[in-house]
C-alpha cells in the first residue's frame, strides 16, 4: 500500500527557470527500520533555503496559488548544474506522529509516537524516516521538537570541535541567531569563553540579557578594538562563521593576529607562530569570501558541516548529544517562530519574501497539515 500526500518540490532549469511548486507525492510502506511519520512542523532554516531558492530572482518571480517561477542568475545557476532537470524535495528536519512502521525492532518501538526527525522532504504532509535518526519527543508537542535537530546539534557540535581541537574559546559571527542564543548556553553550561559577534545595538542587550559576557557590535567605531579585548581576555583563536561571504572571517583572522603580535618576544615578518582558525558553516552573504595578507601564515579557513561532523565524531558522542538536545528541548535548545503557514500559504509572495530574509529572531514554521 502506499500513502499520498502533498510535498514541496524545488526544480532547476539550465536555462535558469527554478520552479517551487506544492506537488503530489506517493510515500510507499516502510520497510526495515523505517517508520513513515506524518509531518505536522518543520522550520526552515537557512540550509533549506539554499535548496528551495539559492539566490533566485524572488522579487521579480511569477506567483500562482502553491507554484513560484523564478530565475536564477548566473554565476549560480551554471555553479548548480548537478541539480538541473532535477525534481528535489525540500526540509532538513521537522516532527511528527508515525503512523507506519517496517518489522524492524527499533522502527516498531516508534508506532504511534511524536518523534522529531531529519528525512530530507520535511516540507511535506508525510515522510520516511530512519528509525536510528528519530528522536522520540516524549511528552514534547511536534512544533516544540521541529527544531530539534539542525540548530541544536550544530550548536553543541561547534563546543565539541572546540574540544577536540584543544580550544577553551571561540568566536562567533551572526551571534544573535536562534542557534547563537543557543551556543550562549551551551558555553556557559560547559565553561568555554564565547566572543559574540553582532552588528546591533538591541542584539547585544539580547545576548547579554541572556548572560553573554563577551558580545562586541561590528557597526561600533571601535569594532576592531572590541574584537581585540574580547580576543585578549579570551584567547579565542578559534571561531565559526555562518556569514561565509565578505571579509568577516578575514576580519576576525586579523584582530586575532594583532593579539597574537603582541605577546611576540621579537618581530617575525612571517607573523605570529599562534595558530588561527575560522570555520565557515553558512552562506547568509553569497558574495565572495575576501582574505587579505595581514595575518602571517598560521591560519587555517576551513568548512564546517554538521553531517560530516556526526560521522566523524562517532555514536557515543551522537549519543550524549541529542539526550542534552531532548532534555533541555523547552530551555537551552527552545526555538520560536514568527508565522506558521501551510505548504500553500509557504509559496506566497509574501511569506517567500520574508522568510528568504533570514532575519534574527523572524523563523517561519510550516504545519503541512495547516
Amino acid at each position: 500500500m502506499t500513502t499520498t500526500g502533498k510535498q514541496i518540490f524545488t526544480t532547476l532549469e539550465s536555462d535558469g527557470t527554478l520552479t517551487v511548486e506544492v506537488g503530489t507525492k506517493e510515500f510507499r510502506d516502510p520497510t526495515g527500520n523505517q517508520v513513515l511519520v506524518k509531518m505536522e512542523a518543520a522550520p526552515i532554516n537557512p540550509s533549506d533555503l539554499a535548496l528551495l531558492f539559492g539566490p533566485a530572482d524572488l522579487e521579480n518571480a511569477e506567483y500562482s496559488p502553491g507554484k513560484i517561477v523564478a530565475t536564477m542568475p548566473e554565476p549560480f545557476n551554471s555553479g548548480a548544474k548537478g541539480r538541473h532537470g532535477q525534481r528535489l524535495p525540500v526540509g532538513n528536519e521537522g516532527a511528527g506522529t508515525v503512523i507506519a512502521t517496517g518489522d524492524g525492532d527499533a522502527a516498531k518501538a516508534l508506532m504511534g509516537q511524536c518523534v522529531a526527525c531529519v528525512p530530507g522532504n520535511a516540507f511535506s504532509e508525510y515522510a520516511l524516516a530512519d528509525a536510528a535518526m528519530c528522536l522520540p519527543l516524549g511528552d514534547h508537542t511536534a512544533e516544540q521538537g521541529a527544531s530539534s535537530f539542525v540548530n541544536p546539534m550544530t550548536a553543541l557540535g561547534f563546543a565539541e570541535t572546540a574540544r577536540m581541537e584543544g580550544h577553551k574559546a571561540m568566536i562567533h559571527l551572526a551571534a544573535a541567531s536562534n542557534l547563537g542564543q543557543m551556543l550562549v548556553k551551551i558555553c556557559q553550561e560547559d565553561g568555554i569563553e564565547l566572543v559574540n559577534v553582532v552588528r546591533k545595538q538591541e542584539q547585544v542587550d539580547l545576548l547579554k540579557g541572556l548572560g553573554a559576557k563577551h558580545v562586541v557590535n561590528s557597526s561600533s567605531d571601535d569594532f576592531m578594538k572590541q574584537l581585540r579585548d574580547a580576543i585578549a581576555a579570551t584567547d579565542a583563536y578559534f571561531g565559526f562563521d555562518p556569514i561565509g561571504g565578505g571579509q568577516m572571517s578575514d576580519t576576525c583572522l586579523k584582530a586575532m593576529e594583532q593579539v597574537a603580535v603582541t605577546k611576540m618576544s621579537e618581530y617575525s615578518r612571517y607573523g605570529s607562530n599562534q595558530p588561527k582558525k575560522m570555520y565557515i558553516y553558512g552562506r547568509l552573504d553569497l558574495g565572495p569570501t575576501i582574505l587579505t595578507p595581514s595575518y602571517g601564515f598560521g591560519w587555517t579557513l576551513s568548512g564546517w558541516l554538521l553531517t560530516p561532523f556526526m560521522a566523524n565524531a562517532g555514536m557515543e558522542v551522537i549519543g550524549r548529544m541529542r539526550k542534552r538536545v531532548l532534555d533541555n528541548l523547552t530551555t537551552t535548545f527552545a526555538s520560536s517562530y514568527k508565522r506558521k503557514v501551510d505548504l500553500e500559504e509557504m509559496l506566497t509572495k509574501d511569506a517567500a519574501l520574508d522568510y528568504r530574509r533570514m532575519q534574527t529572531g523572524e523563523k517561519y514554521l510550516v504545519t503541512p497539515h495547516g
